[in-house]
C-alpha cells in the first residue's frame, strides 16, 4: 500500500446535470463524451478544479479518457501531471442495485492498468493517473471490499497466471499491471447507510495497512428522499461521527460533499462557498455540479474554486442523533407524505424538464421502495425543478411539521438554516394552488414576509395554467426562463 497521502483536492469537478446554459465548447446542450473530455480539461486549465469525477454508470463509456486528455491536451498535461497535480477518480456502477450496469464495472476497473501504461509512457515516471474510485450507494463494507478484492484477485492477479501450462505468465507476455491496487471511496446515500458510515468504514478498514481513507457523502438526494432539514442532519451526524472514528483509530478521513446550487441540493454556488464551508467545516472536498460551472461570471466561479482548494479542514459540528431524533421522524413522515401527493404533477412536469448531458441516469432511492412504497420519482435535479417550475421550493415541504421550538433547536446545528430557506423563498407562491394545505402560514410564521421574484412567479404561474388547461406548449421554455433567474436547472 502507498505510504503517502496525495494531494487531497478541495474541489471535485462532476458531471451533474444541473445547469441552464450550455458551455461554451459543447456542440450541443446536451453534454455527449467528447464533451466530456474537453469538460475535464476546462475545469482542470481554467476554473482551477484539481479533481474531476468521470461518471463510468448510466452512459456509454468511455474509458480511453486518460489516452485522449493526454494527446489532445499534452501541453497541459506535462506541466500538470495526471494523478500526482490533477485527479480523475472514476464513478463506478454499484453491481448490487445497478445489475445491468454491473459488468461496466468489471470493465472500467480493467482499463487502469491500460491508463497507467498510457501515462507511462508519456511522463516516463511510475505515478499512476488513476488509482480511486467512488461506489454509490454504499450500504454494506463488504461491498466496498469486493471491488478492492476484485481489482487486486482478478485485474492486477491475472498477471501472474500462466499460459497453457507453460512458464510464460500473462505479465511476461502483455506487460506487468499497475498499480498494484486502488482506493475504494464509499458514496452513502440513504439514511441506514450515512447513520453508519463510521462502522461501516471501519469494518472495511479492518487488517488494510492504509494511509488515509475517502468517504463521500451524498446532500442531493437524501434531500429528495428524506428532506432537506433530515439531509442536513444526516450529513452532520456521519461527519461528526467520522471525525471521532478517524481521531481514535489514527487514520486520517477527508470527507467528501456532494452539494448542488440550489438550497434544497446544498445551496453551494460561488456566492455562498464561505456558507458552506461554515456549514460543513470537516469536509475536504466539495463537489462542483454543473449550474456552477457553467451558470455565473466566470472569474467569480474561478475565485470560488480558489478559495475551496485553499480551504482548511477543521472539526466537524458536535451532533447527537437522539437529541434530533423526534424532529426527524415527524418531519420525514410529512415531507414523504406531500411528496407522495404531489408526485402526479412532479412527473408530469418532469417531462418538460430539459436533459443537459446524454446519459442514461441511473434511477434514485424512491425507485427501490425505501420506506417510501415503491413511489417512482424522477431524479433529483429534475425532481426540484418540477417543483420549483410549481412555484413550491422542495425545502419547504415537511414545515408543517415543526413547531417553533424545533426550528430554534435546529438552528444551532443547522447554520445556514434561515439563510437557505430565505434563498428559496423569492421563489415561493403561495398561491399556485399546489401548495399543501397549512404551508404558506407555516411559511410565514418561520420566515415572516419574503421579497418574491415577480418574473420567477410570473414564469411558474403560467406553468401552472398550461398544466390545468393541458395547454403545454411552451411549458419548456418557461422552466428554462424560470431556472436561468435561479442560476440552476434544479
Amino acid at each position: 500500500m502507498t505510504s503517502e497521502i496525495p494531494y487531497i483536492p478541495g474541489s471535485m469537478s462532476t458531471q451533474h446535470p444541473d445547469n441552464v446554459n450550455t458551455p461554451f465548447f459543447a456542440e450541443s446542450s446536451e453534454l455527449g463524451g467528447e464533451d466530456e473530455v474537453q469538460e475535464a480539461y476546462y475545469v482542470f486549465s481554467h476554473l482551477g478544479c484539481r479533481e474531476q469525477m468521470w461518471d463510468c454508470e448510466g452512459k456509454e463509456v468511455d474509458n480511453f479518457v486518460v489516452k485522449k486528455l493526454l494527446s489532445k491536451y499534452d501541453h497541459y498535461f506535462r506541466d500538470h501531471q495526471l494523478g500526482r497535480d490533477r485527479f480523475l477518480t472514476l464513478r463506478v456502477p454499484n453491481p448490487e442495485i445497478e445489475k445491468t450496469e454491473a459488468k461496466i464495472l468489471l470493465e472500467t476497473l480493467a482499463s487502469i492498468p491500460r491508463s497507467y501504461d498510457v501515462a507511462q509512457h508519456f511522463y516516463r515516471n511510475d505515478s499512476p493517473p488513476v488509482f480511486e474510485v467512488i461506489l454509490p450507494m454504499t450500504s454494506s463494507y463488504v461491498a466496498i471490499d469486493n471491488i478492492y478484492q476484485y481489482y487486486r484477485d482478478f485485474v492486477i492477479g491475472q498477471q501472474y497466471k500462466r499460459l497453457g501450462g507453460r512458464d510464460l505468465t500473462i505479465a511476461d507476455w502483455i506487460g506487468k499491471f499497475c498499480p498494484d491496487h486502488i482506493n475504494v471511496i464509499p458514496l452513502f446515500e440513504d439514511q441506514e447507510s450515512m447513520l453508519h458510515a463510521d462502522a461501516i468504514v471501519e469494518r472495511y478498514l479492518q487488517e488494510k495497512d492504509v494511509a488515509y481513507q475517502r468517504v463521500f457523502l451524498a446532500r442531493s438526494d437524501p434531500a429528495m428522499n428524506y428532506g432537506l432539514i433530515a439531509a442536513v442532519l444526516f450529513n452532520k451526524i456521519a461527519l461528526y461521527r467520522i471525525a471521532r472514528f478517524s481521531r481514535e483509530r489514527g487514520i486520517p478521513v477527508f470527507p467528501i460533499i456532494g452539494v448542488g446550487g440550489t438550497p434544497f441540493r446544498g445551496n453551494l454556488t460561488p456566492g455562498t462557498v464561505d456558507r458552506v464551508m461554515q456549514e460543513y467545516p470537516s469536509v475536504r472536498t466539495v463537489s462542483i455540479q454543473s449550474a456552477f460551472k457553467y451558470d455565473y461570471p466566470f472569474e467569480e466561479v474561478r475565485d470560488a474554486v480558489g478559495r475551496l482548494e485553499k480551504k482548511i479542514p477543521g472539526s466537524p459540528h458536535p451532533i447527537e442523533e437522539a437529541d434530533y431524533r423526534e424532529i426527524i421522524g415527524k418531519y420525514i413522515r410529512e415531507y414523504q407524505a406531500s411528496v407522495a401527493t404531489l408526485s402526479p404533477v412532479i412527473n408530469r412536469l418532469a417531462a418538460f424538464v430539459p436533459s443537459r448531458r446524454k446519459r442514461k441516469l441511473h434511477i434514485g432511492l424512491f425507485g427501490y421502495a425505501r420506506n417510501t412504497g415503491g413511489l417512482l420519482l424522477p431524479r433529483a435535479i429534475t425532481f426540484t425543478s418540477a417543483l420549483y417550475s410549481l412555484g413550491l421550493p422542495p425545502e419547504f415541504l415537511g414545515l408543517t411539521a415543526l413547531d417553533r421550538g424545533d426550528f430554534l433547536l435546529l438552528k444551532k446545528v443547522y447554520v445556514n438554516l434561515e439563510e437557505d430557506l430565505r434563498d428559496a423563498l423569492r421563489y415561493f407562491d403561495p398561491e399556485s394552488g399546489f401548495v399543501p394545505p397549512g404551508l404558506g402560514k407555516t411559511v410565514q410564521d418561520l420566515l415572516g414576509e419574503g421579497r418574491p421574484d415577480e418574473d420567477h412567479i410570473g414564469s411558474t404561474r403560467r406553468i401552472a395554467h398550461a398544466l390545468r388547461h393541458d395547454e403545454t406548449f411552451g411549458i419548456r421554455e418557461e422552466i428554462i426562463r424560470a431556472a436561468t433567474l435561479r442560476h440552476a436547472l434544479g
